[in-house]
């Protein structure tokens, strides 16, 4: 009975034995599961909130878009106000000559008021960025100067240069925005 006992006993160390080993087997493969699925875990939570910042900078640009996009054409549509408002005294002083000239007595008085109307107006412009292109006696520069016709010229330094001038030219801040339409010396 001793022996039966002792292989009873061996028999229940065995199985404990490999219940043990099973349990620390389970606990094992448990932990490396857990340990596979923190990195998924962690992984799937950072697309997430990568999906979520892009979802929501994609949209603030899209606002942005539309926000410059409205301002510009605020711009665009009163842009020129303050030119408009500026332009608005030298109105007010053309009417004014043109009620004189009609009741005036003398016309010196009528062209020199012209005249002052003609200074105040090319005042503003110089204020607003736009000057007059130089052109007479100078090199002809297709750049700044639109040839109408070409005439002999009347001296030998005139050759190639602009004789006369039929258009003023203007640039604002030194881009043309007309040619000076000129007549060409040869």
């Amino acid at each position: 009975m001793v022996k039966k006992n002792k292989k009873e006993a061996d028999k229940k160390q065995n199985s404990a034995t490999k219940e043990t080993e099973q349990t620390v087997d389970n606990q094992n493969e448990e932990q490396q599961s857990s340990e596979t699925a923190e990195p998924q875990q962690t992984a799937e939570k950072e697309l997430a909130d990568l999906q979520d910042k892009h979802i929501r900078l994609h949209a603030e640009f899209d606002n942005f878009r539309r926000r410059t996009l409205k301002e510009k054409a605020d711009l665009i549509k009163t842009g020129g106000e303050k030119t408009i408002i500026d332009l608005l005294p030298v109105l007010d002083d053309l009417e004014l000559a043109v009620k004189s000239i009609q009741t005036a007595q003398d016309l010196d008085s009528v062209k020199e008021g012209v005249q002052i109307i003609l200074n105040k107006f090319g005042n503003f412009l110089k204020q607003q960025g736009v000057e007059e292109i130089e052109a007479k006696e100078q090199d002809f520069d297709t750049d700044k100067h639109e040839a109408i016709t070409k005439f002999p010229a009347p001296s030998e330094e005139l050759k190639g240069k602009v004789i006369d001038v039929i258009k003023k030219g203007y640039q604002l801040h030194d881009k043309v925005i007309r040619f000076a339409q000129v007549v060409v010396g040869e």
